[in-house]
């Protein structure tokens, strides 16, 4: 299920599955193009591609930002083996 989709002709398409990743490309401007649910629960993300999206996944993995992620997942984890 897609929450929209904007595409255009011969574009640049940078694709993700990651939440967290995609969350990051927005906050640096790039334009999201198509955002879904995929039917095994996977998100989907695609980007108008500029160039920079390579650049910034490598950004994201090295800022604090993938950290607070990781922090947030190991949070999440804890929480829920508590409540089984």
């Amino acid at each position: 299920m897609c929450i929209f989709s904007l595409t255009k002709a011969k574009m640049n398409i940078y694709k993700t599955s990651d939440l967290s990743l995609a969350a990051f490309l927005k906050l640096r401007g790039v334009k999201l193009l198509k955002a879904c649910k995929e039917t095994s629960g996977k998100f989907s993300f695609e980007f108008e591609d500029s160039g920079m999206c390579d650049q910034y996944a490598i950004d994201f993995a090295n800022s604090e930002f993938s950290s607070y992620d990781a922090n947030l997942r190991a949070l999440k984890k804890a929480i829920n083996s508590r409540t089984k």
